[in-house]
């Protein structure tokens, strides 16, 4: 990565990604709303999303009804004695709270410097919302929420899931609180393309077969990149991880906390990471769930990426052919073989779905509804189901309904901006992990070593970075937050998206880490259905009482 997510088709985390424009599918499953921390972003359900002025992903941040003063206009807010005079304005402003149209919530819009090297340049609207905390119990003040992407809807997660999901004794001690981060949904939301001109994007061949297949996929990622530019020129300079975590103490300070307590997954602990480098001292418990490795460029996360869902397929595999008809064989040696045979197959001659658009489903669709059911094992059933239909049946209904949910498309034809926000981050974060169609094609051995049925589609994934508008401002960096408090790092052995291996990179790299291990499948642990884990992270959330390191949970 830097995707934290990846696709086939294009920019995707947790990096949010994914693929990812730079590289995997990262973002984005119990419940559809409990599946979405783990997905970075990308949705394997098929359920509406929860409609209101503040999960629309409408221009509309503060709604109707009387406002309600916080901490902050309390005379609370939490200014560093380090903070510029420049920003100071930022730091004490006052958040005026309105209903957001669901019951329980407020929300309200923030300032944040467009540009943190020149405050006095102009600003950018955040969009903010929280639940306060349910009581009874002495309140511990705010818990900020991410759950990826990068693009994932930070307020569309609190609303669907976390603040009505997470355990009760959590939500009645914290003020639950989301920020959509800069050119994310709410949060003056990037826009690359129209709805129709992204689903040619998403069936666009990423397995180019010759000269002809190959220009045509460069002239779709410079297409994609340009609408971009056109649609946020200025802002898209401005959308950094980095950045996003100087937001995040914004916010901090004008709900009067003095240390920041978080939970981010997948491309958040990237997020978190980056806020704990940046204000080690202002860290109070921090849980990064699903994590990545900032020390690593564009190329090595998108290969670990590729390795990660080859391991999670391998794992598909196996309980395929437990059940009673398996569509893609009997052994479980066979069924990466033969859904790669399918996916030739799909690209030689697509198969109808009944779509009221037209679409049919090529490889590249089919690819990215099989890489989202990934991300949570829940949704192999559903898989199997989509699979069985499309190779018996000639029926491609299920998979593309696996797909649109990856890349949220609705019934309508509407896509949210999650890839757009996707990418827009992923490539100024890091340099491009390719520059050229030449060096991708030199590198399909090692991708299709890292996964023989996903390995060239998440190579080619990558390029889009390359004809990105802007340069990449960020460079990869390890990550210390010397003299931050306990900082608990979780990792799933087999998580598709960010492989465990970060997550003990991430550990080793952080000084004050302690790693909290789920030996699973699927992304990201917390509320996956572990006593041991969430009984772990709500002690430290609860009673501040990390881990010992090293301690696993299955």
């Amino acid at each position: 990565m830097h995707t934290r997510r990846s696709s086939p088709a294009g920019s995707a985390q947790d990096p949010n990604p994914n693929p990812s424009g730079q590289g995997g599918p990262g973002a984005r499953v119990r419940s559809r709303n409990r599946r979405r921390a783990g997905m970075i972003g990308a949705l394997v359900g098929v359920a509406a999303l929860l409609a209101s002025a503040c999960t629309s992903g409408g221009s509309t941040h503060a709604g109707s009804g009387p406002a309600e003063a916080g901490p902050a206009e309390a005379g609370l807010v939490a200014l560093p004695r380090s903070t510029p005079a420049a920003l100071t304005p930022y730091y004490t402003q006052k958040l005026t709270w309105r209903s957001c149209g669901v019951p329980g919530f407020q929300c309200a819009t923030m300032r944040a410097p467009l540009d943190y090297t020149k405050p006095e340049a102009g600003n950018t609207q955040l969009a903010v919302a929280r639940k306060k905390a349910t009581g009874p119990g002495k309140p511990l003040g705010s818990l900020l929420v991410n759950p990826g992407g990068p693009g994932g809807s930070a307020i569309g997660y609190l609303q669907q899931y976390a603040g009505i999901g997470y355990p009760t004794d959590v939500r009645a001690r914290y003020d639950m609180v989301a920020v959509d981060p800069r050119g994310v949904a709410r949060s003056e939301p990037v826009e690359c393309l129209s709805g129709r001109a992204m689903d040619a994007y998403t069936q666009t061949d990423f397995t180019p077969d010759d000269a002809k297949e190959t220009a045509e996929l460069v002239e779709a990622q410079k297409k994609f990149a340009e609408g971009c530019g056109k649609d946020a020129p200025g802002l898209l300079r401005h959308v950094s991880t980095a950045e996003a975590a100087r937001d995040m103490d914004i916010l901090r300070s004008v709900l009067g906390d003095e240390k920041l307590t978080y939970v981010g997954a997948s491309y958040g602990t990237f997020l978190g990471a980056t806020y704990a480098g940046l204000f080690p001292d202002r860290v109070g418990r921090l849980v990064l769930d699903g994590a990545m490795d900032p020390s690593l460029p564009a190329r090595r996360m998108n290969l670990d990426q590729t390795a990660g869902f080859e391991t999670a397929f391998r794992a598909f595999a196996k309980d395929c052919v437990r059940q009673r008809d398996c569509p893609l064989g009997s052994r479980s040696s066979e069924v990466g073989h033969n859904l790669k045979a399918f996916f030739d197959k799909l690209d030689a001659q697509p198969i109808p779905t009944g779509d009221p658009d037209g679409r049919e489903l090529g490889e590249s669709l089919a690819t990215t509804g099989v890489i989202a059911a990934m991300y949570d094992e829940g949704a192999w059933e559903a898989l199997r189901d989509g699979l069985t239909s499309a190779m018996r049946e000639n029926d491609g209904a299920g998979l593309l309904a696996l797909s649109d949910s990856y890349y949220e498309r609705d019934g309508d034809g509407r896509y949210t901006n999650l890839m757009f926000a996707n990418a827009a981050v992923n490539c100024v974060d890091l340099p491009p992990a390719f520059s050229t169609p030449d060096e991708v094609r030199r590198s399909l051995p090692a991708f299709e070593k890292a996964s023989p049925v996903f390995g060239e589609g998440l190579a080619w994934a990558t390029l889009n970075c390359a004809y990105w508008p802007v340069a990449a401002t960020g460079e990869p960096h390890r990550i210390e937050a010397k003299g931050a408090a306990p900082i608990v790092v979780v990792g799933t052995t087999r998580d598709p998206a960010t492989p465990y291996r970060w997550a003990q990179a991430l550990s080793r790299q952080l000084s004050s880490s302690r790693l909290l291990t789920y030996d699973g499948d699927g992304h990201t642990a917390y509320g996956r259905g572990s006593d041991c884990i969430d009984d772990t992270i709500n002690a430290y959330l609860l009673r501040g009482t990390p881990p010992v390191g090293g301690k696993r949970c299955s």
